[in-house]
């Protein structure tokens, strides 16, 4: 299975900036690349949130796949928060 060498913290931020920045989103700039990379990490607390939303599974994610692996998976991304 494929990962990603990009943490899902720093994935989720940069998302979120690019919506505030990029005109693609919410923002003006047509070439955002540059300040997502340096607005990401006023993102990271979002980031953390919206994860710790997702720790619980919904019915429909549920039926698609391991209730148990998927806590474990989202638990290992809030552990980091708290060695950080």
């Amino acid at each position: 299975m494929p990962t990603s060498a990009t943490p899902a913290v720093e994935r989720i931020a940069r998302v979120l900036a690019g919506r505030h920045l990029s005109q693609n989103g919410e923002g003006s700039d047509p070439h955002a690349a540059s300040a997502v990379d340096a607005a990401w990490c006023n993102h990271v607390e979002d980031a953390y949130a919206i994860l710790h939303t997702l720790r619980e599974p919904d019915a429909q994610m549920a039926q698609a796949g391991d209730v148990a692996v998927w806590r474990s998976m989202i638990g290992a991304v809030l552990a980091r928060r708290s060695e950080a």
